[in-house]
């Protein structure tokens, strides 16, 4: 006999399935692996897990070989809001790869994740471990991160994490929840900018009017707007969390941040948002420096999914030129 943990309640083929029992099945994805507290035996970067808001948010570090002070770089990982992790394969492959090219000290964040946490948690926890980590500075930054619990703080980033050389950055969803760390820290009455840069890779933003290649590939564009109504619980495809050109959006002149790198892919989908995203910080008056880097050929996040290929390393190696500028 069946019963409702046999049953389907809801799918978004071929990424995951909700029973009736509330038990979600994702059907892609990469494995979740262990840290590599010695060090990864092809980069020599270490890295080890931690908790800063139980049970919600935890995050993955990774560090390279160094005695000195290295520049941060806050990162989301990709999945569409409802796949993949902080502790998965693919990004633990990728962040320590980007890590040791970089030397730079990466805290990978794992968030909430949809259907289980609609929208907008993810956007929350993202705020929140963002003020976590900014509890570790000498200097009262913002004024929301005097009210973290400094018994969570963390050795690593107190020891070896240069606030002056802060960077945020993410791929796909995760360069969505970026852009809105860097617009709320716009938003606040800092005197200064304490991003120093950040990193879009194949951001996942969307809208209702279709532009570019959308309009030639509408069964793609059909499963985006399904994608996002189903992980928003709803939210409309010209909500500022999706479409940071919508009418309500805040004007992207608030970006709280000194320079940004928009990577786009040539086969992917997304990509005339990730270059609408470029011309319109351009024409909107914020007066920092952007780049537009772009990789032909390549579908949506490329640079994870296959890090040996030459256009990975090529990318790679840009993000890491970039956060050594």
């Amino acid at each position: 006999m069946a019963t409702t943990d046999d049953e389907i309640a809801s799918e978004l083929l071929p990424l995951l399935r909700v029973y009736k029992s509330g038990r979600v099945e994702r059907l892609l994805g990469s494995p979740i692996v262990p840290p590599s507290p010695q060090g990864d035996p092809h980069t020599g970067v270490s890295s080890k897990d931690i908790t800063i808001k139980s049970p919600s948010i935890s995050a993955r570090l990774y560090l390279p070989t160094t005695t000195q002070k290295l520049h941060i770089l806050f990162y989301f990982h990709g999945g569409a809001f409802c796949i993949e992790s902080a502790f998965s394969s693919i990004h633990h492959r990728y962040l320590s790869l980007l890590s040791a090219r970089a030397s730079a000290l990466v805290v990978s964040i794992e968030y909430r994740l949809a259907p289980e946490h609609h929208l907008p948690a993810a956007y929350h926890d993202a705020w929140d471990s963002f003020l976590w980590l900014l509890s570790h500075s000498s200097q009262e930054i913002l004024t929301d991160s005097s009210n973290v619990d400094h018994q969570q703080q963390e050795q690593w980033v107190l020891n070896h994490g240069d606030f002056d050389r802060l960077f945020i950055g993410g791929d796909s969803a995760g360069a969505n929840l970026a852009h809105d760390v860097a617009m709320r820290v716009g938003s606040t009455e800092s005197k200064t900018r304490i991003i120093r840069g950040v990193l879009l890779s194949q951001p996942y933003f969307w809208g209702s009017a279709r532009m570019g290649i959308e309009k030639g590939r509408p069964d793609d564009s059909d499963f985006i707007t399904s994608l996002w109504l189903f992980t928003s619980g709803g939210a409309g495809l010209d909500d500022p969390m999706i479409n940071p050109f919508a009418k309500e959006a805040p004007s992207l002149a608030g970006l709280g941040c000194f320079k940004v790198l928009m990577c786009v892919a040539g086969d992917d989908i997304l990509k005339e948002r990730g270059k609408a995203y470029y011309e319109e910080l351009k024409k909107s008056g914020w007066d920092g420096d952007v780049e537009l880097f772009e990789v032909e050929g390549e579908g949506h996040a490329f640079h994870a999914l296959d890090t040996d290929s030459e256009n990975s390393k090529l990318m790679i190696g840009r993000l890491a030129s970039f956060l050594n500028q």
